[in-house]
Order: structure tokens, then C-alpha cells, then sequence
């Protein structure tokens, strides 16, 4: 049966064979089938296992897989019984390497993911691509492929050698397609061109690529337009199920969300968990009333959910509120929901006020050791989460000492020990939290010193770290703690600051920025407006680091 020309073919309704304009390629049957490639070849599995068939279905070679994929610039992902490789069209392996998984080659390229869950890029010839290796690549297109770096957690374009076509991280990307590739930040989707930069100001709930100079995209109010490449507005296409009312109405609330999670931790719910209603109102001594309808709002904020016969327990989320969770927001939970709610009382004072200052928060909260001991504890939680992947970037190889200013109970400062081994860390902080901190277990190289970062420090440097220090203070008092760190530094002596940066383009970190203005009196800023903080301190600003986390690292050099 050589009547038939493959390339026309398709699966027959029931899976199990292929056709050609109706009619049936050959006799033999199979459990499945998939469509056929070039060289005309198709993947089939019967009781022997996976392997290829040709035209004719018949066995294109004697060997046999647990799966079988493909066919994909001459070459076709098998699995076996010691892992995932790549066959040529006569069953024979193209190395002998195997792999965790493999894709279909793309270009000359094709992704793998190794054994220990790293992702790469292999040759035609199955040699690696390049060195590096990531979280996750995927198949390249019109000559780039999207990688997402393990340390960073974000996502760039690379060349078919490994290389950075142009050196933009995003917290997603997709590959390029007429020549703009989709990419997302903590604002929303947009365009991207091929230097990695937005093509517009504008963010979106969703957008599609450009077809023929347009692109459906989803406005954050809901609405579905389609725009072109300069992001004008060229029709309106409908809405999403957006109830704008509700949202207002649910914002107007969120006090709710924040005092009652914050009850909650307070009351130890979390900690005892999982349990049924009775136990956990018996275990913390609340009318079991009460009780289950607190738990409900928690099971509506997916905080908590109820399984079968009446048992509670959290969720990932929830777990994060669980004291005995590493890192956990409990802490933050009691803050928000108390002294710092609070100072929201204040809000309209500030903003009415040409120079509002208010309360020193850190020396109210000096007075009493519990309170001392909860911020240093919520601030460490923060700082394991948002810092895991900021060692590596910062630039202190040739450093000897480096300061950690306001470095709470030393977090960082034992990530950079760690990171450097020929770095001793000093972390300069307020009395109360060197003797807070001094209380836990100290990295050899590692100590702590008291002083006021308004003052003289007591200690020299050659490098330090300003870890979301300046946002708690207002421009003047930002430069004072910049020119103190000037003078403990010589030139040259490089410097990080790990700020959440604004951008004009989007809205992110906006209420956080209120937030700062009305319980410190400080804010968050855009990078010029860091820069010509720094400038006038006497450092020059090097270059702009993004991180996976809220943060970015901004090098500066001492000049």
C-alpha cells in the first residue's frame, strides 16, 4: 500500500491508525498513534512498546521504548528504562547520554533537562550548547530562546551559542514573534522589542502577540482592545466578568483581610493545625462559635481549608503564618494588624502636611524588648525570603570588610560570609537589636557593633550594603546616612542598595510609598531620584541589578 503520500495523512477518529483523504494507510493496528514528520515517520504504541512506523506501518527499526515522540530536524525524544535521549531515523541513539527529559530540536537546538533538574541547551550532534545552566529553557525561535536563570528567577532571551542577546530580565518572557516577544513584570504584561525593552508605558492584565501590526490585549479595568505597536487603542472587542463596584467595594475593606488574619496569629490558630473545630476551640479557649467563623473567613482568604469530617487545616499560604514555619509572616501579621495599623490613623495628617515627620517607630519601639524582638524577627523573615538570590550579584570579591547597614539580626550579612569567605561582615545597627541579635547564633565572621547611622561609624570599610534602609527616611535624612557611609569608605569601595525602585510606567510599590510616608516619614523612589541621592553623597552609580524578589540592587562606587 504505497498509494498515499504521508504528509497528507491524519489520525483516524479513534486513534488507533492513520488515514489519507478518507482512507485507511495500511491494515495494522495500534493502542495509539501520533501524526507523521519528516522523514516520514510517525510515533506509535502497541504491546511492544513505543517506537516509529513508516508509511506502510511497518517498524522502522527493532529497538523499543517506554515513549516515543516526533521526528524534529532528523532526530526524535525516546524514553527508556534509564532515562530520556534522541534517536536518528534508524532507531540508533544519538549519544549515550540520558536525561531527565528531553524536547524536539528547534533550530539546531534542542532543550534537555539533566538529572539534577537543570535545563540546557543540546547541539544537533548532542554535545551541550554552552556552560551555563538554568531553571528552565525553552525551545528557540527566529534565532532566541527564553531561559529563566535559578539565581536571579527571572526570565532573558539567549542565543543559539548561550549568549545574552540583550541582557533585559523579566519575571516572565515568551519568545519572539515578529519581532516582539511578550514579557511580564510585577505591573503586568506587555511588548517587548528585540533590546528586551517595553515598546510602550502601558502594563495589561493579558496580551496576545502581534499579528499582521496588532494585538489583542486585557486593560486591568477589564477591558479587551486590540492596539498596535506604538500602544494606541485601535478597537474595543468586548469585556472580561469584571465587577469594577465589587472591587471598590472589597478594596474599601481590606482592614478586614489584615485584623483578621492578624487575630488569628495572635490567638495561635495556625499552630494548631490540622484540627477539628472542637479541638482547636478547646485548645485555645474560644467559644467554638466564635471560633468557626473566624476559621471560615480564613478558609475564604484560602488561608485554611476543610477537609473531610471536619478537619482544619492550613494551606501553603496559611503555613506561612505558622510560627514554627521558616521563614513565616506571623510577626508582620501582628505588626500590620497593630502598631503600625495604627499610625494609618494618621494618614490624612500626613498627607496635609507640607513636612510631615512622624514618631520615630524605631525608638517607640525601643522601650519594650517584645516589640524589639518582633520587628527583628518579621524583618528577618523578609530579608531570607527577598535576599536568597541577591549574594551573587553583588560586588565585594576583593573586599575585606564590609558593613551591613541596619542590617537587623544579620541575615544578609551571613549570606554575604557565606558568599565571600575572605570577607569579615560588620553589621552596624541600634543598640537594642545588637543585644536582640547577640542572643541567636553569630556566623565566625560576623559581629555586631552599636552606632547611629546619622553619626560617625565606628568601623571602616571597603564595601557595605544598605538593604531597604533609605526608604525609611526622607531626603535629607537619606543623605546624611549616604555621606556617613562615604566618609567610613575610601574611593573606589564599592556599595549596594537594595531598594524596591519606582517606575514611572506602572503603578507597583505605590501603596507601599504611602505607607513609608505616614508611619516613617520616608519613601520609595525611582532610580534617578536614588541616583541624585548618591551623587550628592559622593558615589557614583555603576549599573542596576533586577532581582526575582521586590527589590533591585543598585552598585555604586565611591568616588
Amino acid at each position: 500500500m504505497t498509494w498515499h503520500p504521508w504528509h497528507r495523512s491524519s489520525i483516524a477518529p479513534d486513534g488507533t491508525h492513520h488515514r489519507v483523504d478518507g482512507r485507511e494507510m495500511y491494515a495494522a493496528r495500534f493502542h495509539c498513534v501520533q501524526k507523521y514528520h519528516e522523514p516520514g515517520l510517525a510515533p506509535v504504541v502497541d504491546e511492544s512498546g513505543a517506537y516509529h512506523i513508516t508509511a506502510d506501518g511497518i517498524a522502522a527499526y527493532a529497538a523499543r521504548f517506554l515513549q516515543a515522540w516526533g521526528f524534529y530536524g532528523g532526530r526524535a525524544a525516546v524514553q527508556d528504562q534509564r532515562g530520556w535521549f534522541h534517536i536518528l531515523a534508524d532507531g540508533q541513539e544519538l549519544t549515550r547520554d540520558r536525561f531527565d527529559w528531553c524536547g524536539n530540536f528547534q533550530e539546531g537546538r534542542c532543550t534537555v533537562r539533566s538529572r539534577s533538574g537543570q535545563y540546557f541547551h543540546i547541539t544537533h550532534v548532542g554535545s551541550p550548547a554552552y556552560t551555563e545552566r538554568y531553571l528552565y529553557a525553552g525551545d528557540f525561535r527566529d534565532g532566541s530562546a527564553v531561559v529563566r536563570c535559578a539565581e536571579r528567577g527571572l526570565c532573558t532571551h539567549i542565543n543559539p551559542d548561550g549568549h545574552h542577546t540583550h541582557g533585559q530580565w523579566h519575571l516572565d518572557l515568551d519568545v519572539f514573534h515578529k519581532g516582539y516577544a511578550r514579557a511580564r513584570d510585577r505591573s503586568g504584561w506587555f511588548h517587548v522589542d528585540a533590546t528586551g525593552r517595553p515598546i510602550t508605558l502601558r502594563r495589561y492584565a493579558e496580551v496576545e502577540p502581534f499579528y499582521n501590526g496588532q494585538a489583542r490585549v486585557l486593560t486591568h479595568d477589564g477591558e479587551y482592545q486590540v492596539v498596535d505597536e506604538r500602544g494606541h487603542v485601535c478597537a474595543s472587542v468586548g469585556r472580561d466578568s469584571y465587577d469594577r463596584f465589587h472591587q471598590v467595594s472589597a478594596a474599601l475593606v481590606g482592614h478586614w483581610r489584615t485584623d483578621a488574619i492578624a487575630a488569628a496569629v495572635s490567638l495561635g490558630v495556625f499552630e494548631h493545625l490540622p484540627a477539628r473545630g472542637a479541638e482547636l476551640a478547646g485548645a485555645i479557649a474560644a467559644p467554638a462559635d466564635s471560633l468557626s467563623r473566624l476559621l471560615g473567613a480564613l478558609w475564604e482568604l484560602r488561608l485554611v481549608d476543610r477537609r473531610e469530617g471536619g478537619l482544619w487545616e492550613a494551606t501553603l499560604s496559611g503555613q506561612l503564618l505558622d510560627r514554627r514555619s521558616a521563614p513565616n509572616l506571623a510577626d508582620a501579621a501582628t505588626e500590620y494588624g497593630g502598631p503600625l495599623r495604627d499610625c494609618w490613623s494618621s494618614l490624612r495628617k500626613a498627607i496635609m502636611s507640607a513636612r510631615w515627620r512622624p514618631p520615630d517607630v524605631f525608638a517607640s519601639a525601643a522601650s519594650d524588648p517584645a516589640r524589639v524582638a518582633a520587628i527583628q524577627r518579621m524583618m528577618a523573615a523578609y530579608a531570607q525570603h527577598d535576599y536568597s538570590d541577591i549574594a551573587h550579584v553583588l560586588p565585594f570579591k576583593e573586599a575585606r570588610t564590609i558593613v551591613d547597614v541596619a542590617g537587623g539580626t544579620g541575615v544578609l550579612a551571613r549570606m554575604l560570609a557565606d558568599r565571600f569567605p575572605a570577607v569579615d561582615v560588620v553589621v552596624l545597627e541600634r543598640p537594642e537589636v545588637c543585644e536582640f541579635a547577640g542572643t541567636g547564633s553569630i556566623h565566625p565572621r560576623v559581629r555586631f557593633v552599636s552606632g547611629d547611622v546619622y553619626e560617625p561609624w565606628p568601623v571602616r570599610a571597603d564595601g557595605f550594603v544598605m538593604s531597604r534602609v533609605l526608604h525609611d527616611w526622607n531626603d535629607d535624612d537619606a543623605r546624611r546616612i549616604l555621606r556617613q557611609a562615604r566618609a567610613a569608605t575610601s574611593p573606589g569601595s564599592s556599595g549596594v542598595i537594595l531598594e524596591m525602585l519606582l517606575d514611572d510606567a506602572t503603578p507597583f510599590g505605590r501603596v507601599c510609598d504611602l505607607h513609608l510616608m505616614v508611619v516613617t516619614g520616608g519613601r520609595e523612589r525611582t532610580l534617578d531620584q536614588i541616583g541624585s541621592l548618591l551623587r550628592e553623597a559622593g558615589f557614583r552609580l555603576v549599573r542596576v541589578e533586577p532581582t526575582a524578589s521586590l527589590v533591585s540592587a543598585v552598585l555604586v562606587e565611591a568616588v
